[in-house]
């Protein structure tokens, strides 16, 4: 049989125990409001048995505490982690589209696009009654000027929103480095704890808490497992390792960490792209970052997305030939030069391999642009030049990001300035002055070099239309005017008699053939997108408002999913202070319970040794 004293340590044991579960219950309670804490059990477990010499056999030896675990639900922190990338995602997003279309506002307050466009052709119809006018010419003139300029400011607004972009991309960059090297830390500082028979939870929730900061800037993926001896797998060895993945690549490995790199671009993938603007790639590969894949998601994504986005209209093509240090390029998707919006330098995407060129040369056949040369500064390979020729490959100048970002913006502005001033130009130069000399183009452009005017007239006017022929980037074509540099000759802003109305004076300076032509771009010819000039800031708005609309009930979606996962996280690891209070008074009672049991053995051992009798 047992000792006789047997039954004090099961009372021992109790009060122990639940003295342990009390203390964890206290514990709880006093970080309800603590941020990232995850509820504490203690897990009680019966004590191993003994073998008695009695028939039955054996007896129980009480109870004790295992450990201190956490209750957590791995299922519903991916879940989490998945909603809050996506809603970092749409929150970032939505706060630079809705930027954008204030930019393209037309209202009391502020004059956008419609405004000043309608006034100017106003006062053109003022010249068409009293062409002679230097007052009413100088009126309009000023007010095409103030059109030059809006499309100035606006494309310097996108520019400066592209910046804001950019700064930010470098500072989440920093902030993933920063977490990076802080899991790491802690990884290594819970197996110490861990591998010594502890647990250590409060690092534990430290660890999560980072993890839940992660994921608003990009996708995260967890994984942890033991480590186990390579020449033995069923031997444990104490330790377990936990793995951290961003967008799919390898973040943390236990207690090795990889960091994050921002390399400025030397070239730009848009003309009107600002300058510096950053690559991610790994610090220890140079390769680059998946910030943009389909299994990328938060904070970062939706920045280079409003960055760089350009709804995939970037210039594609596949090759026709291929040479050493240059490649031509056919079947592309724009026919009109007025829509390239690469730069003069930039990079080539071919068969998964960059190759960066210093310029390029368009040829024209029947006025549409047939292929395109580009001359690579980077030397293509014999065993490359036949993969090419051979399979027709698809070339990408620059990177195609499927979203209305900043280069989309641009491209629209800049396109409709290019279709309306060629046009516009094209008929001002068929006219004369108030003095009977030829008129040359009215709206021109600033060279981003030295900000000289550059007038697109004699034999550039005629290459204006693009006749059949070669024309390089560094052509004075159309291709140079950008709703960056747009503005009015300088000439006609000095002296509004060299505006042009008429075709000729022999029946006096009163004609005005070539104002009425002039009035018909407002609203009689379709040029841009289908639409006519007057149409453009409804037909760019509506993109802009739709693409903030859309995003704004992709935020609400997932802000709401997210929400509600958290509360399902919560009623799991959080903290209920009813429940809590329910558990101090069980843990109370059984505590008392014990506390009874040792008083009534100790009652009983007074009677065995003080009142028993020989």
């Amino acid at each position: 049989m047992p000792s006789t004293f047997f039954g004090l340590n099961i009372g021992a044991s109790g009060l122990s125990a639940f003295q342990a579960s009390v203390t964890t219950t206290a514990n709880n309670v006093s970080n309800t409001t603590t941020k990232g804490y995850t509820r504490q059990t203690a897990t009680l477990q019966s004590t191993d048995a003994i073998r008695v010499a009695a028939k039955y056999g054996s007896v129980g030896t009480g109870v004790e505490v295992t450990s201190i675990t956490q209750e957590r639900n791995l299922f519903y922190d991916m879940k989490y982690w998945e909603a809050n990338s996506k809603q970092g995602l749409y929150d970032k997003k939505l706060y630079y589209a809705e930027q954008v279309e204030t930019l393209l506002k037309d209202d009391k307050v502020l004059s956008g696009f419609a405004t000043i466009f309608n006034q100017m052709f106003n006062n053109l119809d003022d010249i068409s009654k009293s062409n002679a006018d230097r007052t009413i010419r100088n009126t309009f003139i000023n007010q095409a000027q103030s059109l030059c300029t809006y499309f100035n400011n606006f494309s310097s607004s996108l520019r400066s929103i592209q910046d804001d972009c950019n700064e930010e991309v470098k500072s989440y960059t920093e902030n993933i480095n920063v977490i990076s090297q802080k899991i790491s830390i802690l990884n290594k500082e819970i197996n110490q704890i861990e591998m010594n028979g502890g647990r250590a939870n409060e690092l534990r929730d430290e660890r999560n808490l980072l993890i839940d900061e992660l994921s608003l800037i990009c996708n995260v993926t967890t994984k942890e497992y033991k480590i186990l001896n390579t020449n033995d797998p069923d031997n444990y060895l104490g330790g377990t390792n936990y793995e951290v993945r961003i967008n799919g690549q390898l973040l943390v490995d236990g207690n090795d960490y990889r960091t994050l790199e921002c390399v400025s671009r030397k070239v730009r993938m848009n003309q009107l792209d600002a300058d510096g603007l950053y690559d991610i790639i790994w610090e220890d590969t140079k390769t680059d970052f998946a910030v943009s894949t389909l299994n990328a998601g938060g904070m970062l994504k939706a920045l280079i997305f409003e960055r760089d986005g350009n709804n995939n209209e970037n210039l594609k093509g596949t090759i026709r030939e291929a040479d050493t240090y240059s490649v031509v390029i056919e079947n592309l998707n724009t026919d009109s030069i007025n829509g390239f919006l690469n730069d003069k330098e930039g990079i080539l995407y071919i068969n998964n391999k960059k190759y960066n060129y210093t310029s390029w040369e368009a040829e024209v056949k029947d006025g549409k642009v047939d292929s395109v040369k580009f001359n690579l500064t980077t030397e293509v390979t014999d065993s490359d030049k036949d993969k090419m020729t051979t399979y027709n490959s698809r070339v990408e100048c620059g990177i195609g990001v499927a979203n209305y970002g900043i280069p989309y913006y641009q491209k629209q502005a800049t396109e409709f300035v290019r279709a309306f001033c060629s046009m516009f130009n094209a008929i001002e130069l068929t006219g004369v002055d108030l003095e009977g000399q030829p008129m040359t183009t009215f709206f021109t452009a600033n060279t981003l070099q030295d900000m000289n005017c550059f007038c697109m007239s004699d034999k550039v006017s005629d290459r204006a239309i693009y006749a059949d022929g070669i024309y390089t980037s560094n052509d004075t074509t159309y291709y140079c005017m950008t709703a960056d540099n747009v503005k009015i000759n300088d000439e006609c802003l000095r002296n509004p008699v060299r505006f042009a109305t008429a075709t000729e004076l022999v029946n006096g300076v009163d004609r005005n053939e070539v104002v009425e032509e002039l009035k018909k771009l407002q609203s009689d010819v379709i040029f841009f997108r289908g639409e006519k000039a007057s149409s453009f800031l409804e037909t760019v708005l509506s993109d802009a408002a739709i693409d903030a609309q859309r995003t704004s009930v992709f935020r609400k979606n997932y802000y709401n999913l997210t929400n509600s996962i958290s509360r399902q996280r919560e009623s799991i690891s959080g903290v209920d202070r009813d429940e809590e209070a329910m558990n101090l008074i069980k843990f109370q009672n059984a505590y008392n319970l014990s506390s009874k049991i040792i008083s009534v053995l100790a009652q009983m051992y007074d009677k065995l040794i003080n009142e028993t009798g020989v």
